[in-house]
């Protein structure tokens, strides 16, 4: 869906005439959402390609390798979806010159997710289930957490896992014994519909809570029913932008509803064909000064960029019930 948004992006830009009076040329590589290949995909079309801009990666824990190699060829990164701040950042905490997302980070959407679940949904306990090795699950679980604990609430558990474990019983059976009043579970919608089904079938009632990883058209909805989950968008939204964004993106795939995924990455590429031509060149160190400033009525909001190339925009609280996702709140940074 990534692919999809950034592909409806450059029919819209290409059919104006492109860019600086060229086409947009796309490649496409699969980085599997893994760093290694993710690596091998950027020094190629960087090295052989001759890229010099780049949307993606989709998961943070490739985006980072990812924005390593991107700032030290001084080639522009925009992630529609990685949401670890380390992705922008430096290890010493400085900004990484050409690297930018179109999606909030983790310490806001792990916050967001904590405050709904101390404000809305009265939770007073709360247990955190991890992948330890994903640092997409990671930051957001720690930011619950903190968040959380910040706001008067208590963790009565903390569970990790890796990548590829599909029996949950044995940390499943810690919730039911801890009997919290939420469930955070911030992990990607394969891994929901694994969890989910299973605490259902254990009969733990309790809601669990997710972050943006649940957004896919592959979540289980019959599973995660009862569940909320903190995103980027709602198709709901009424702005003219938005019914814009579904009705064409419905008409390109046969009636699809873009996902938090398409839409995010359909964003990031307008930001960078704007930035591309407000600043009048391709040359990607006046490109990066132009993106910094730019300000961008975008499907996911009006979007500016922090000191840290984040967009400053609202994050919208979704629940999964009787076979369908809907907008239950919105809250601002």
């Amino acid at each position: 869906s990534s692919r999809d948004g950034v592909l409806l992006a450059i029919d819209e830009w290409n059919a104006k005439g492109g860019v600086l009076g060229k086409k947009i040329e796309l490649i496409v590589e699969d980085s599997q959402c893994e760093p290694d290949p993710t690596v091998n995909a950027a020094n190629k079309v960087i090295d052989q390609d001759k890229v010099h801009y780049i949307v993606g990666e989709v998961c943070s824990k490739a985006s980072i390798p990812l924005s390593e190699i991107a700032n030290a060829k001084k080639v522009v990164q925009i992630t529609g979806t990685s949401t670890n701040p380390t992705v922008t950042l430096n290890q010493d905490g400085s900004t990484k010159p050409y690297s930018f997302r179109a999606c909030f980070i983790d310490p806001f959407q792990g916050k967001v997710g904590a405050k709904f679940a101390l404000d809305n949904l009265g939770a007073k306990t709360a247990f955190v289930m991890f992948d330890k090795g994903n640092d997409y699950v990671l930051g957001l679980a720690e930011n619950f957490e903190a968040s959380f604990t910040e706001g008067g609430g208590t963790i009565v558990g903390k569970e990790s896992y890796v990548k590829g474990d599909t029996d949950f019983s044995a940390i499943l059976a810690k919730v039911s014994e801890s009997n919290p009043d939420v469930i955070y579970l911030p992990d990607y919608y394969n891994v929901i519909n694994l969890v989910l089904k299973q605490a259902k079938e254990k009969g733990i009632t309790a809601p669990f809570v997710g972050g943006d990883g649940w957004d896919s058209a592959d979540l289980d909805l019959a599973a995660a029913d009862g569940g909320y989950y903190t995103n980027h968008y709602s198709p709901e939204d009424t702005r003219p932008i938005v019914v814009d964004w579904l009705k064409n993106y419905g008409a390109k795939y046969n009636g699809a509803v873009p996902d938090a995924l398409a839409t995010l990455a359909y964003d990031a590429a307008n930001l960078m064909f704007s930035a591309i031509d407000k600043a009048g060149t391709t040359d990607t160190a006046v490109v990066k000064d132009v993106l910094e400033a730019i300000e961008l009525e975008g499907v996911s909001g009006k979007i500016t960029f922090d000191a840290f190339h984040n967009p400053i925009k609202a994050a919208v609280i979704l629940q999964v019930k009787d076979g369908a996702v809907t907008f239950v709140d919105s809250v601002a940074p």
